[in-house]
């Protein structure tokens, strides 16, 4: 307790003390926490060897995720009511507004489960509720993904060295992947094959923003790692995060393919065997990610077994969504060829990535007791006044 009270002492000092310090110092980066626990919910309950328990948990976890992206919502806006300058400061601080695509991933995540839980269980209604949800996810995801990059090359007043550089650049492409991900999985649920036709085309549009960037944005993170080797502590978790984009562009890729093959020859707007074409090319495509992704893997893992000890941050919560698209696609390789070795290897990979939402949220829930001293860190300088935005996101920088 005694961090907690050496917490309260700093704010004390600057002025800020009660509720209104955790709404004027939350930052996007919190939407991590849904990415993360969105993603457990889903493995639960697509987990390959399925228990009627698991069903319940993942609907417990998925409920969780609701509650918690409506928190995260709401604070926001009132963030905005009480200090409308920290936003103004969150986009003059490109690594701060790169978080914002956290917000359309976290929300498809939740319309993913809307699919598998909610749409068997309540019908049609659900179904259309989920394809709303679907399109503005979809438009979220691409203003963010043409916008973010953009305010990047915009704002920066000086050169931006290439030891700068870190996997968080891929951020603001990832929700165009998840969205696309969740056009294969709304438009198989879709009671009408026109509409269903559309949102496939749009998921194939909108993977390819994601990917291709992604793996363009990768090129740059590699020559930065091989030229100023690897990123401080504080940064090391963030060597997972390629694997979001990648292993999520597989399942995405075989998702859209598999809806592809059923709606194309009953709608008659593309050739009958294109169908055919999109799925195959797609569980072939899939296998040329997932095989990309064990360089990443590879890479993250060596980092963390040499780094060994690093400090907790918002950061944790980074790496869990990308491990958790590793199961994802793990699991639909094992559904679509069928294999034994991908049905092992993501049921392997889910039970860790569940164990690893355990933990961080253990770490997370032991400092929100003790103070917030990692997760809400006071500013370096003094904020003169209340109405003014926070100085200086020390943690939440750390976790690029």
């Amino acid at each position: 307790m005694q961090n907690g009270k050496q917490m309260a002492l700093d704010f004390c000092k600057s002025g800020e003390l009660g509720w209104r310090k955790y709404i004027k110092y939350f930052t996007p980066s919190w939407f991590t926490v849904t990415m993360g626990t969105g993603v457990v919910a889903s493995l639960l309950n697509q987990f390959p060897y399925n228990a009627r328990w698991l069903y319940w948990l993942s609907v417990v976890v998925f409920c969780l995720n609701i509650g918690l992206f409506a928190l995260f919502i709401f604070v926001s806006i009132l963030q905005f009511i009480l200090f409308p300058r920290v936003w103004i400061t969150i986009v003059e601080r490109p690594n701060q507004a790169f978080f914002l695509s956290s917000i359309p991933v976290s929300l498809g995540t939740i319309v993913n489960m809307m699919v598998f839980v909610c749409a068997p269980a309540w019908g049609k209604w659900v179904v259309y509720l989920a394809w709303g949800l679907w399109m503005a996810d979809a438009a979220l995801s691409l203003l963010c993904a043409l916008f973010l990059p953009f305010l990047l090359v915009i704002k920066r007043q000086e050169e931006t060295p290439l030891s700068t550089i870190t996997a968080l650049q891929t951020f603001p492409v990832i929700g165009t992947v998840v969205a696309s991900a969740t056009a294969a999985l709304v438009a198989g649920v879709l009671p009408d094959n026109e509409q269903a036709l559309v949102t496939v085309l749009i998921g194939y549009v909108l993977w390819g923003v994601g990917v291709p960037s992604a793996i363009f944005i990768l090129i740059t993170y590699w020559q930065r790692l091989t030229i100023h080797k690897l990123p401080p502590r504080e940064l090391i978790v963030s060597c997972f995060i390629p694997l979001g984009p990648l292993n999520m562009g597989a399942f995405a890729i075989m998702k859209l393919g598999n809806v592809a093959m059923r709606v194309f020859p009953l709608t008659e707007t593309i050739h009958p065997l294109a169908g055919d074409l999109a799925y195959n090319f797609g569980v072939l495509l899939s296998l040329i990610l997932w095989g990309f992704t064990l360089l990443w893997l590879f890479l993250a893992v060596a980092t963390i077994y040499h780094c060994k000890h690093f400090p907790f941050n918002m950061g944790w919560w980074g790496f869990t969504f990308p491990i958790g698209t590793l199961a994802l696609s793990s699991n639909t390789l094992a559904e679509e060829i069928p294999s034994r070795f991908f049905r092992v290897i993501g049921s392997v990979t889910s039970v860790c990535v569940f164990l690893l939402w355990i933990l961080v949220v253990y770490a997370t829930l032991r400092d929100l007791i003790t103070g917030g001293q990692r997760l809400f860190k006071a500013p370096t300088r003094a904020v003169p006044n209340t109405d003014e935005g926070p100085d200086k996101f020390d943690d939440a920088e750390k976790i690029t």
